[in-house]
């Protein structure tokens, strides 16, 4: 089994890679998808953005200061 690992690993590369050129209809669209999804999941790895706004709570009390002058 472990002699085969390189070779899965290569086939799903290719297939990942120029699937959509080479295979017909339904596998080339799955080829696209999953190199897709897997874009995606990367460009989203990389882009974090913080849920809450650190300084938001900050903002508002200095809003508040200002109104009260």
């Amino acid at each position: 089994m472990k002699r085969h690992i390189p070779l899965i690993l290569i086939g799903f590369l290719l297939f990942v890679a120029a699937g959509d050129q080479v295979l017909p209809g339904a596998l080339g669209t799955a080829s696209t998808q999953t190199r897709t999804a897997m874009n995606n999941f990367v460009i989203n790895l990389f882009s974090w953005q913080p849920q809450s706004k650190p300084y938001e709570r900050t903002e508002k009390e200095l809003q508040k200061l200002e109104e009260r002058k």
